[in-house]
């Protein structure tokens, strides 16, 4: 395998062929090109046929890599010319090439439409203008061309209708035409995502594909050499950038382009087989889908080490069957859903079906292939071929996986939509309205629909917009008298155009497809309103167009269109379909042509009465009348296979009667025949002849010529000579034959012929005639000569030995006669002198040896059918689980025995789904208010307190197993100590605050329970609602106000629990029935094995009796096959046989006769003979028993018979009273029997009557289950938004019960807030108080102490030292309160600037002066408390405002969602009230008369039961008696309360005195009020102890900080020391080098003097030397200053050690030392 930039010559010449065709081509269209291809002439120049060739060879190769390695090669169309370019031109050219490919197509380039249009050829000679014919309008529309409707905006869609390209605008039906550029029609189109632009795809050899811009409709971009012969489908990435196509046959190639720069980046073939569609994903780019014939495939955009490539994997489909691909969808993790040809949807992961999805009980999603997947605001859309639109929830379809073997997963669909009958939904495309959710849809069938997809309950029935034929049109009519059209196709509709109006006026649907239509002419209608038309299957109908608004209206027409068709008559003359109908010039004969080879006439004036027929030598292709010009009437006949017959005017026979005619074929007509067959042979062999008869010629010229010249040279001798020559040349020459003259056996078709003069007609011929071609040797196994040969030596032999074996089969045969006759001789003989069988054996071995390959052949043959015995066993159980399994009692017919009456049970099948499962009813999907406000109001938080609990316990416990691993110092035991002892003061102090807690809640409890003034008693509210629901208000459902009670409101849920409700007890009926029949064929069977005991203990009776005194015995009854209709299913070895026989004769038989008399079919015979062996099989014990006394009664005679006396008197009488017993037992026994038929007829009568009303009642069942049915359909239809609608009052109810909730919390709040508040009061009047009484009276500092008191300071508060973050909430509030007791303060400064009141007056009590300032502080507190509790009132005041106003908002709403909610009940109501509903009534239950009479009409009556009407009249009795114990009850719970009011005042009284009591005992003991709850939960400081601990704990970890930090210190005193050791040894080495340094300066100083004394001039030498040592010097220098540095930073602390500084002189030699 070679690169794409290789070269080889090979495969370069190897492809010369189409390269040139390939450019001739493009030759062809240099016109259309761009600037910037004709820029590119240096290249074509230079490199054309390099290039060319090239190109071709990579594609070519590319393909082999595909078939031979599966990988999927790409090219990069620029990186390509720029490397062939660069192999054979010089490198300025080369740059100048590159700079070319490189530059880019400008955005604003536009190409000429007119250039790239098609347009018509016209010769060069010809006057005729190319307008001539100018597409005025469209009625076509391709319907079966694959995604043949898009959408450019909401009122321009685009499809191809044959060459032309339509743009009709959706609200003004206009349309606007582009022609294809190729002229050969238009493969497929496409539109941009942004949707300015969209794609035409030319058919043709090496088409193009134009992309428009949208709105101008200017071609922006043409992509060429894409496809062989046209595309199959195009797609544009989600982005816009790339485009990818896929080719129609033969190559199927698929092509990834940069458009915009008219390039293909990827190429490689998709597949072998046709290609339907190809789509990027659009959540990956960098993936793409095919699909098509029997496979789908998955291809990725990969960088490789060779480039970028389009791999792809093959989806395997494994267990499911191959299907065609139609319509698939891209997910966006990467999975593909796809359809199938059954219907199903598959699930694709990694190239493997993950999962098949079906409809509930296995059933298909759509009934037959999915065009269409779409996925549109989380939903996916399914379209499908039977019409139907699907939605299906795409979590459902995403998470989906296989649960069983099957790898099927049932789903339902959410909504699903049925277009219309005789509807083929191909694709849809959805229309961009905002605020609705129409779709355009494209109908195979030949039409464009407009579908709303809202599924609400204002969604718009589909409305078919355009309707076209769905195939070709076979035949096209114009009226010869106004502007309509009539046209005919292959979808078995006539249609009628107006071509003025642009307007399709009517259309006919027929079972066939129409092939041939003619305008009848004026002559034969004036009106010019019939038209005549032929249909596939030889029916001909003439149809008359009329006008419908003359007719009368009737009620149900709801539409009257402008012109309608109606069949006016109907012949069938042909066989086959109808291929010409032509009316004669005089419009008085009809001549109708079929493809029967037949050409029939008619008589127009006499209703298209048959005249004849004719037969033609081919199927008729064409009928054409001889126009006026010409003197006789003749009918012109083109045939398909080259014949063309004139025929005249046939005669019509007035006189004779249809009746009389025997056949209708015309034999006497006088028929002209011309045949047109090919003269290619008979022209070549004149031609042959020709020229071997110039040939001859000339060889007769050179012989004359020789023969004188030798005459002349060597006389008589050269005449001999000649002569001798001429017999050799001529034994020599063999003339070869000529060519023979062939006829094709299938000459060109003729198109079509008229007639031009009289006399003469023109006729169109098609396609060339080729030779003959010899029969081809397909077969791969077909024998050679060889192998032939050897064959037939083989067959020949083979027949040699048959022949021998003949022989030896007649050999046998008669030594088989001989001893068969040897062995009758044998038995004639007297028995001892008779042979043993044995004796005739030869050999004993040989007759054991017989048997055991017999029995070995029985194995091998056991063997042989195994497999075949399986197969049969799989099959019967397969149909035994299909059909029998699921039954649960079979049909049982029992028979009566006198009459002919009968009882069938009821064929019971497994109990249907309804039955078996159960789905949540709406009402039960619903909580309960209450519910809602106790599980989610109050227990919210004491949920999150608990939850909080929990984790501070989890924490605590962790911390606690965390110390018990760690030793305990002394300090942590002490701290252990005091939180012991300080918990046991706070859980003494807490156990008596919760006993006070516990107390308090009890009292609550029974405050609560307290009944309020408006209180009722639930058990009344239940009655009063009990009362208001059934008191009997019985409002018709039709009522335009009926309100739904919210207990009757139905849905599909419920509506299915009624339908298994009445499915069971349906079931439960029907089965209990059966098990009576079954019971009663029970009773049958025991009563007819008791008659035949009887039958044959009167047998063995009348055997004893003498002949006349025998009565009829009476006749067994026969149990019926009906009756044990199990016992079908028991066969045995002899039944088999008897079937196969059965089975064989009927093979053998095929005769009418046979199939009569085996009506009854292999079932019947298998039912009959094994009725029979079970007949016999029930009467065995019978039989045995009656068989054992008949033998003894037979034999005792036999022995009497040699012992015959006569009797004696004894004997006689005894003789006499048996044979009186006997007479009795007789008549006993016929008697009994007639008991045991008669009883048995009597049961099944009244068994019969009980099934007979059972009938009935299921009957009306089967009614009232249909009536379910179809009110579970159409609640299916309303489920969705009736859901959605109690999903928002739910939603809406919770709401506002949250918000009522918070409502009631605030309050209580409140209420505990202003409580908490007058706590404070009291608390403030206490403090007084008690400053009162501190001070006493007639206190001389009462004033100055209580100015102390009242003295408003100002003070830091709490929340300030604690935080800054509660100080921001607060700052509005907190610098009003502030300012406000600065005001207040300076206030009391100015009034008393002397006040002090940090020094305590003179001779005042000190004690005093400081319960003073401790009771101001107290005041202050609770000042700021009672600031802070009224401002918590204050917002709790406005959120209850504002909560207010939002319950108000919501309850509103949810009003409005109630009743919206109610609405939709009531549509859902009047739709199920549209229903019909069967109930049959008798005579006497109507009680709605009119004057005396049942009327006719009786929709206005009402259907009412017997039992609602008397619970009516029972329940005003049952009101009259409730009222009136009512008001005992009034009045007694009157008397009541009176007493229960004062009962309360005495109690009120007694609490008073025990109240006083309380308070005196408190004054005695404690000297005034104590409040005992204060007193009892009285503890410790709780702030002090956890102060004290918290102290312990911080001295403890400060211990263990000093320590740690010591242990710190300790270790960097001795990394100090180190550091200093180091810098020392440092210094002294700085030491060294000075000294060294300075006995240097001084060698060096010596050294220079002494050399400059010696020399004047500098030697060479000594200036190197000189600057070496000058380097060296530096270099020291630069060490020394280094050192410096160091020691100085090493003196410091911390002071880091830099490297050493290098010379340059080690920097260069360092690598070469490396």
């Amino acid at each position: 395998m070679k690169e794409p930039d290789d070269q080889d010559t090979d495969g370069e010449k190897s492809v010369t062929s189409k390269s040139n065709g390939k450019k001739s081509l493009r030759s062809s269209k240099s016109e259309s090109r761009s600037p910037v291809q004709e820029d590119d002439t240096f290249l074509e120049d230079a490199t054309d046929e390099t290039f060319t060739e090239g190109e071709e060879s990579y594609l070519e190769e590319d393909s082999d890599e595909e078939r031979l390695e599966g990988s999927l090669s790409s090219f990069q169309y620029d990186d390509l010319q720029s490397t062939r370019v660069s192999q054979q031109t010089p490198a300025p050219a080369v740059e100048e090439a590159e700079e070319e490919v490189k530059k880019k197509i400008s955005e604003s380039f536009f190409y000429d439409y007119m250039e790239l249009a098609s347009m018509p050829f016209v010769t060069l000679d010809s006057d005729i203008p190319l307008d001539l014919l100018t597409l005025v309008h469209s009625f076509g529309y391709d319907c079966r061309k694959r995604a043949n409707l898009q959408l450019l905006d909401n009122s321009i869609a685009i499809y191809i209708a044959g060459n032309q390209l339509i743009f009709l605008n959706l609200k003004t039906k206009e349309q606007i035409y582009l022609r294809s550029s190729s002229g050969e029609g238009i493969g497929v189109i496409g539109v941009h995502p942004h949707k300015t632009y969209f794609i035409v795809a030319e058919k043709g050899s090496f088409p193009d594909i134009i992309i428009y811009e949208y709105p101008s409709l200017r071609p922006y971009r043409i992509l060429r050499d894409g496809t062989e012969k046209g595309y199959a489908y195009v797609n544009f990435n989600y982005s816009g950038t790339l485009l990818a196509s896929v080719g129609s046959n033969p190559d199927y190639t698929l092509t990834i382009w940069n458009w915009k720069e008219e390039q293909p980046i990827l190429r490689t073939k998709a597949f072998s087989q046709e290609v339907f569609k190809v789509t990027f994903n659009p959540d990956n780019e960098e993936q793409l889908t095919t699909s098509g014939s029997g496979h789908i495939k998955f291809w990725e955009m990969a960088f490789t080490f060779t480039g970028l490539k389009l791999q792809g994997s093959l989806g395997r489909f494994g267990k499911t069957t191959t299907t065609d691909i139609e319509g698939y969808m891209e997910l966006p993790d990467g999975k593909v859903l796809s359809g199938s040809e059954w219907g199903n949807m598959l699930l694709w992961e990694g190239g493997l079906i993950k999962v098949e999805l079906c409809r509930g009980t296995s059933k298909s999603c759509h009934n037959g292939p999915i065009n269409q997947i779409m996925l549109d605001e989380g939903e996916v859309i399914t379209v499908g071929s039977d019409g139907c639109v699907r939605i299906w929830d795409f979590e459902t379809i995403d998470t989906a996986d296989i649960i069983d073997e099957t790898g099927l997963l049932e789903i339902e669909p959410i909504n699903e939509l049925q277009v219309d009958k005789n509807v083929n939904l191909f694709s849809m495309t959805k229309m961009s309205e905002t605020g609705n959710n129409f779709w355009l849809a494209q109908d195979a069938n030949g039409a464009i629909w407009k579908l709303d997809l809202s599924f609400s309950n204002i969604t718009q029935d589909p409305e078919c917009l355009f309707s076209f034929h769905s195939g070709a049109v076979e035949a096209v009519a114009v009226s010869p008298l106004t502007y309509l059209m009539a046209t005919t196709a292959l979808d078995c509709s006539v249609r009628i155009y107006d071509f003025a109006s642009k307007t399709l006026l009517t259309q006919m649907k027929f079972k066939q497809g129409g092939t041939a239509l003619v305008w009848v002419p004026r002559m034969v209608n004036f009106t010019g309103a019939e038209i005549i038309v032929g249909f596939e299957d030889g029916v001909v109908r003439v149809l008359e167009l009329y006008d419908p608004k003359g007719l009368t209206i009737f009620v149900g027409r709801k539409k009257i269109s402008d012109a309608d068709i109606r069949l006016k008559q109907v012949f069938k003359p042909h066989t086959a379909r109808v291929t010409a109908l032509a009316y004669e010039r005089d419009g008085e004969i009809l001549a109708t042509g079929s493809k029967d080879q037949t050409v029939f006439f008619f008589e127009v004036e006499r209703d298209y009465k048959p005249i004849g027929y004719i037969n033609t030598p081919g199927p008729v292709c064409q009928l054409m009348w001889s126009p006026m010009s010409h003197l006789e009437s003749t009918l012109l006949i083109i045939c398909e296979n080259g014949y063309i017959l004139e025929a005249p005017l046939p005669t019509i026979n007035l006189e004779e009667d249809d009746h009389d005619v025997v056949s209708y074929e015309i034999k006497d007509m006088c028929l002209k025949c011309f045949h047109f067959s090919s003269v290619k042979s008979k022209i070549l062999r004149s031609i042959e002849i020709e020229k071997r008869e110039r040939q001859r010629k000339l060889k007769e010229k050179i012989r004359e010529e020789r023969r004188n010249k030798l005459a002349a040279e060597m006389g008589e001798d050269g005449e001999k000579e000649f002569q001798e020559e001429e017999e050799e040349e001529e034994e020599e020459e063999e003339e070869e034959p000529l060519p023979e003259i062939f006829i094709p056996s299938t000459p060109s078709p003729i198109l079509c012929g008229f007639y031009s003069e009289p006399g003469k007609f023109w006729v169109s011929l098609f396609g060339i005639e080729t030779e003959p071609i010899p029969e081809d040797i397909e077969d791969p196994k077909a024998y050679s000569i060889e192998n032939a040969r050897r064959k037939r030596e083989h067959d020949k032999l083979m027949k040699e030995v048959e022949e021998i074996k003949a022989q030896k089969r007649e050999q046998i045969k008669a030594l088989r006669t001989e001893f068969c006759k040897l062995l009758e001789m044998n038995e004639e003989l007297p028995t001892h002198m008779q042979f043993k069988r044995t004796d005739f054996d030869v050999d004993s071995k040989i007759r054991a040896e017989m048997h055991r390959r017999t029995a070995f052949k029985i194995q091998q043959v056991e063997k042989e059918l195994a497999w075949e015995k399986e197969k049969h066993e799989l099959g019967l159980k397969k149909l035994k689980n299909r059909f029998r399994d699921p039954l649960e009692s079979d049909t049982i017919v029992v028979h009566a025995i006198l009459s002919d009456h009968k009882i069938s049970s009821y064929r019971l099948v497994q109990p249907s789904k309804y039955s078996k499962f159960k789905r949540t009813s709406q009402s039960e999907r619903k909580p309960s208010k209450l519910d809602r406000f106790e599980k989610e109001g109050t227990g919210r938080k004491d949920s999150q307190r608990d939850a909080g609990g929990s984790i501070a316990i989890q924490e605590e416990s962790i911390i606690e197993k965390g110390k018990k691993f760690r030793p305990k110092t002394l300090s942590e035991i002490m701290v252990e100590n005091q939180i012991e002892k300080t918990r046991k003061l706070i859980l003494k102090a807490e156990r008596a605050q919760l006993k006070i807690q516990q107390r308090k809640k009890e009292w609550e409890e029974l405050y609560k329970s307290k009944p309020g003034d408006d209180y009722e008693d639930p058990k009344d509210l239940q009655a009063i609602k009990e009362a208001q629901v059934y008191m009997g208000d019985f409002n018709l459902k039709t009522a335009p106000d009926y309100k739904i009670p919210e207990h009757m409101r139905i849905n599909a849920a419920k509506k299915e629990e009624e339908l298994g409700h009445l499915d069971s007890l349906v079931h439960g009926n029907k089965r209990y029935m059966n098990k009576c029949i079954l019971s009663l064929r029970d009773l049958k069977v025991a009563v007819v094995e008791e008659i035949q005991c009887l039958v044959q203990e009167l047998k063995n009776i009348q055997s004893t009796l003498h002949v006349s005194k025998h009565i009829p015995i009476p006749q067994i009854p026969q149990i019926h096959p009906e009756e044990v209709p199990e016992k079908r299913f028991q066969y045995d070895e002899e039944t088999l046989l008897n079937f196969k026989q059965q089975h064989m004769k009927s093979d053998d038989e095929k005769s009418p006769g046979v199939e009569q008399t085996g009506s009854g079919g292999p079932g019947g015979g298998f039912l009959k003979l094994s009725s029979g062996k079970d007949g016999d099989l029930t009467t065995r014990d019978s039989m045995s028993r009656s068989s054992k006394a008949s033998t003894l009664s037979l034999d005792i005679p036999k022995y009497m018979e040699f012992e015959k006396a006569e009797p004696t008197d004894v004997e006689l009488e005894i003789m006499k009273r048996d044979e009186i017993k006997h007479v009795y037992m007789q008549q006993y026994l016929v008697n009994r029997v007639k008991e045991l038929i008669v009883t048995f007829d009597a049961e099944l009568r009244l068994l019969r009557h009980q099934k007979l009303k059972l009938d009935t009642q299921m009957k009306l069942s089967d009614l009232h289950h249909v009536t379910l049915f179809q009110e579970i359909l159409l609640l299916k239809n309303f489920e969705k938004q009736e859901n959605i609608l109690q999903e928002r009052v739910n939603s809406l109810d919770k709401e506002e019960q949250y918000m009522q909730w918070k409502i009631n919390e605030t309050l209580k709040e409140m209420e505990e807030k202003k409580n908490e508040i007058t706590k404070l009061q009291e608390q403030e009047k206490a403090l007084y108080a008690g400053f009162q009484t501190a001070i006493g009276e007639n206190n001389k500092f009462a004033n100055f102490l209580m100015k102390v008191l009242k003295k408003k300071i100002k003070r830091v508060k709490k929340k300030e030292v604690e935080g800054d973050a509660d100080e921001d909430e607060e700052s509005e509030e907190s610098s009003e309160e502030e300012s406000s007791l600065e005001s207040d303060e300076d206030e009391s400064e100015s009034e008393d600037e002397v006040f002090d009141d940090s020094i305590c007056p003179t001779n005042c009590d000190v004690a005093l002066f400081e319960l003073t300032l401790q009771l101001r502080e107290k005041r202050l507190d609770i000042e700021e408390a009672l600031v802070e509790e009224k401002k918590v009132v204050d917002n709790l005041k406005k959120e209850y405002d504002t909560l207010s106003k939002k319950v108000k908002i919501v309850a509103t709403n949810l009003n409005a969602a109630e009743e919206a909610l109610e609405a939709y009940q009531r549509e859902k109501q009047q739709r199920l009230n549209e229903l019909l509903v069967v109930i049959p009534l008798k005579l006497h239950q109507i009680e709605y008369v009119v004057f005396g009479e049942i009327p006719s009409d009786l929709s206005g009556t009402l259907v009412f039961s017997n039992h609602a009407l008397r619970r009516l009249q029972e329940r005003i009795r049952e009101l009259q008696e409730e009222n009136s114990k009512q008001q005992k009850l009034n009045k007694e719970w009157r008397e009541r309360r009176k007493q229960l009011i004062r009962e309360k005042r005495e109690m009120t009284k007694t609490i008073h005195k025990m109240e006083e009591t309380v308070r005196q005992l408190m004054i005695s003991k404690f000297g005034r009020v104590v409040n005992l709850e204060a007193l009892q939960t009285l503890s410790v400081n709780t702030t002090l102890e956890e102060l004290k601990i918290r102290k312990l704990r911080k001295e403890l970890a400060n211990a263990k900080e000093m320590k740690m930090w010591e242990e710190k210190i300790a270790q960097m005193r001795w990394e100090l020391m180190l550091k200093t050791k180091e810098h020392t040894r440092k210094l002294y080495q700085m030491n060294d080098l000075c000294i060294e340094k300075k006995k240097l300066d001084s060698r060096l100083n010596t050294l220079q003097n002494q050399q400059g004394n010696a020399f004047q001039s500098l030697r060479e030498a000594d200036v190197v030397a000189r600057e070496e040592v000058t380097e060296l010097i530096q270099l020291q220098a630069e060490r020394i200053s280094a050192l410096k540095e160091e020691i100085a930073l090493l003196r410091r602390k911390g002071g880091l050690i830099l490297p050493p500084i290098r010379s340059p002189q080690e920097k260069e030699m360092q690598p070469a030392d490396l």
